[in-house]
């Protein structure tokens, strides 16, 4: 009987390989994120379903004739497309055409919110004909609309930029995963502004558990951080709110930028009040609970001076130097180590938010995760060693942030509501030289391929199979995504703190995505499910229902050439058509073209 059910799949399989490699479509395992003129099959026309076979499917999404070129009356957004476009003349480069309407679309959805548009919601923006159909879009996504699943989207994007995919998932860790996304959720909900936020997570005290007497999730960002006196906390802060990597000065003075071995230690004697408090599980090694606490810091001198309470610092030939709180642009606090005279961490919260750093980096993430690139390469490197590809527009984004009271939603109206947001990522001959994988700085001519992050796949993948209507409470759908994530992480970091994963185009990552079973769910063709629903659909003839399946993954109709094999498979099985169906969708699924963000 297992025989038998082997051989079954094996079969079964191997269709489903033949279909994949029939419909032109690109294998998980063979991902090229690079420039080509033609990412995607030779006819990459998508074709409308006929009159007869549309039934109540969208016909494929059309494409313009040029670049956009609207700016919606908002001057940030004319601002983005001059100094862009300046750039491709400096440069002597062509910019793609404008990318489909589905394409665009599909984008957005992907971007703002964390997974691709339903069928429902592709065709009625295919549908709206006003000249203003992308704002009303955005405008839409970023409304209370939408307002949970753009939380959700973002709570992910924040909690791995914070404590990391694997943060407060390690034995015995002093971070708590639930309570660092309760206080994302809880701000992102309400929309609280950046600078607030930062400033929360900066200076948090108070217990690190929902639930706990003192419970302030935002102490999750520092709580772990702590070890090696403040070594994390003192480089993550810099880094990822002021976009400065000061980590390697921690030894020695940075050999490529200004950064002097001093200024990392007069950061991080912001940190040298802060304590993480552990209480344990009776009679046994195991943390309880974590309360993050800001106490009197009596120095490091001998005797302690706690008026001055410096630290000690080593120079590479043994030289041992002293250091006092000093921000990164010069500002000085009080040298006192009493809480009563100055709460060394409250203020280094104020100087982070009143900084030109902090909006600039913020700019610079943003741009970089709707763009695929930021101005600079890492988004959080913005010393004088690493020069923007546009600094003017950098600087003028950051200004604009910070004069727009750091409103987040804001930000993200401006970037995609943008002339090279808006371009298609298929490559042309005249800007082939822009390709940022060879080392060049990104001038934006098209839009730069990129892999969905695992926890955009999840949610498509729900979308898609129309799964994401199951009943179930919110903490037990991140329980469910969170267990299929694991598969894609590696529980180790590096020198960093960082986590690697294999979420990367591998053949391992191929065989979870074919053989997993989210996979096997979503071509599951049980009575209920979405696909015997598509194919027991009488009012829909086959090539409608083959479309109904590209739109549901892809936002756009089968090519004729697609068309052509997947009617092929529906001759192979007989005719059959839940069975050719599940070829077909698994496939698509399968595709680079789903696993991309293009």
């Amino acid at each position: 009987m297992t025989l038998r059910l082997t051989i079954r799949r094996r079969i079964r399989f191997t269709c489903r390989a033949l279909a994949l490699a029939a419909l032109g479509l690109f294998a998980t395992s063979m991902v090229a994120i690079r420039w080509a003129p033609n990412a995607w099959a030779a006819d990459d026309k998508p074709r409308a379903a006929s009159q007869a076979e549309a039934g109540s499917v969208p016909a494929a999404p059309s494409r313009r004739s040029g670049p956009a070129s609207s700016d919606y009356g908002i001057p940030q957004v004319a601002f983005i497309n001059e100094q862009i476009r300046a750039g491709w003349a400096a440069h002597n480069l062509t910019p793609s055409k404008e990318a489909t309407e589905g394409e665009w679309c599909r984008r957005v959805y992907l971007d703002v919110i964390g997974r691709i548009p339903s069928v429902g919601e592709l065709d009625a923006y295919l549908k709206d004909r006003s000249p203003n159909k992308k704002l009303t879009l955005v405008n839409r996504l970023l409304s209370d609309e939408y307002q949970e699943e753009y939380t959700r989207n973002w709570t992910a994007i924040w909690t791995n930029i914070l404590i990391g995919r694997n943060g407060g998932m390690e034995e015995n860790t002093l971070t708590n995963r639930d309570g660092m996304q309760k206080y994302l959720r809880d701000s992102i909900a309400r929309n609280k502004t950046y600078d607030k936020m930062v400033h929360e997570l900066i200076g948090a005290t108070g217990d690190t558990a929902p639930g706990a007497a003192h419970f302030n999730g935002a102490t999750n960002f520092l709580a772990g951080k702590l070890e090696e006196e403040g070594a994390q906390a003192t480089a993550k802060t810099a880094q990822i709110f002021l976009g400065l990597q000061i980590q390697c000065t921690q030894c020695h003075n940075h050999p490529f930028n200004d950064w002097k071995q001093n200024r990392y230690w007069e950061l991080n004697a912001f940190f040298r009040q802060t304590r993480a408090l552990r209480s344990f599980v009776p009679g046994t090694d195991d943390i309880r609970a974590v309360r993050l606490i800001n106490e009197d810091f009596a120095g490091q001198g001998n005797p302690p001076n706690p008026e001055e309470a410096e630290i000690y610092y080593e120079l590479r030939n043994g030289l041992v130097k002293v250091a006092y709180p000093v921000f990164v642009d010069g500002s000085e606090i009080s040298k006192s180590g009493y809480l009563e005279d100055s709460i060394r961490r409250t203020k280094l919260a104020d100087l982070v938010v009143q900084s030109e750093y902090m909006p600039k980096v913020m700019a610079n993430r943003m741009w970089g995760h709707f763009l695929g690139y930021g101005f600079t390469k890492p988004v959080d490197d913005l010393g004088p060693h690493n020069a923007p590809s546009h600094p003017e527009l950098l600087d003028y984004l950051g200004k604009e942030f910070a004069k727009n009271s750091f409103d987040v939603k804001t930000l993200i109206r401006w970037i995609v509501l943008s002339e090279p947001y808006s371009l298609s990522s298929r490559g042309v001959a005249g800007n082939k030289a822009d390709d940022p994988l060879l080392g060049e700085k990104p001038q934006f001519t098209h839009f730069y391929l990129r892999q969905m992050r695992a926890e955009e796949l999840y949610q498509s993948l729900l979308v898609a199979t129309a799964a994401q209507k199951a009943v179930g409470s919110y903490e037990q759908r991140e329980k469910e995504m969170r267990e299929w994530m694991r598969q894609f992480v590696i529980a180790f970091g590096n020198d960093e703190g960082e986590e690697t994963t294999t979420f990367n185009g591998t053949i391992p990552q191929a065989l979870m995505m074919m053989n997993g079973d989210l996979i096997q769910k979503a071509v599951n063709c049980e009575p209920g499910s979405f696909l015997h629903t598509v194919a027991a659909n009488d009012n829909l003839a086959a090539g409608a229902k083959i479309n109904y399946l590209f739109l549901a993954a892809l936002s756009r109709g089968p090519t004729s050439s697609e068309l052509g094999v997947a009617n092929k498979l529906f001759t192979a099985r007989g005719n059959d058509t839940a069975a050719a169906l599940q070829d077909i969708w698994w496939a698509v699924l399968n595709s680079n073209q789903f696993i991309l963000n293009h």
